[in-house]
């Protein structure tokens, strides 16, 4: 389900509700929704604040958050991290990940060493495995539709309604290939799972979006994606 870039989309400016002063890529856009739900707090570009989303019960084995790592409201994109990495950088390769066609990694769900979630928000937070992420697909209703953004912009992507009637917001918030480059922010989304693919080790399972479908695919380590951490 990946896009191979044609294109490349300008990063939009970092849409936290804290001050950000570095020079790494962190979040690239924000998206918007006719009822938005804020978080307790907002984090910073690393999540290694005490702020962090709100859990949402969507009637599953684990809740899911409200927001991406990184991001103050549903729609802001949040921050990008390669898989297995805990942190954004400013240029995404095969040469500078840490887990690229390692294939002694196994799943690492709520281990900080690796768990982005984990390791920025802390508690009980964590990637979500690749069973949860179709199960989440499984079990939810999913509506393509629009949020806005702390920028006020308005953001595609998909509500996802639980069997309880809770919903989040997944923002189709692109990735990021290369160096200081978002590509199809807005079209399309990848979310990591914490569950690598082991009959590729240079790939990881993920939760893709885009206006016509959603799921479960497999894709490059390297680029930086999503984070949508689930709780106990």
């Amino acid at each position: 389900m990946e896009k191979k870039p044609f294109s490349i989309f300008a990063i939009v400016g970092l849409t936290m509700a804290t001050t950000i002063s570095l020079s790494l890529l962190t979040a690239c856009d924000d998206d918007d929704d006719d009822e938005i739900t804020t978080s307790s707090t907002s984090i910073n570009a690393y999540g290694n604040s005490e702020a962090v989303g709100e859990a949402v019960d969507l009637g599953l084995s684990v809740k899911w958050a409200d927001v991406n790592v990184g991001a103050a409201l549903p729609a802001d994109y949040g921050a990008y991290f390669a898989w297995g990495e805990t942190e954004p950088k400013d240029s995404y390769y095969s040469d500078n990940s840490v887990t690229y066609e390692d294939s002694s990694i196994e799943d690492f769900s709520g281990d900080a060493t690796y768990d982005a979630a984990t390791a920025n928000w802390g508690g009980t937070w964590r990637m979500p495995t690749e069973e949860e992420c179709e199960e989440l697909k499984d079990d939810c209703t999913w509506t393509w539709t629009t949020q806005k953004n702390s920028d006020g912009n308005t953001v595609y992507g998909y509500k996802v309604e639980g069997t309880n009637g809770n919903t989040i917001f997944l923002p189709a918030a692109g990735y990021c290939y290369n160096s200081l480059s978002l590509y199809y922010g807005g079209e399309i989304g990848y979310y990591w799972s914490s569950t690598p693919n082991t009959s590729r080790s240079d790939y990881a399972y993920t939760l893709d979006i885009d206006s016509s479908d959603y799921g479960k695919d497999s894709n490059l380590r390297y680029d930086g994606r999503s984070v949508r951490p689930v709780s106990e």
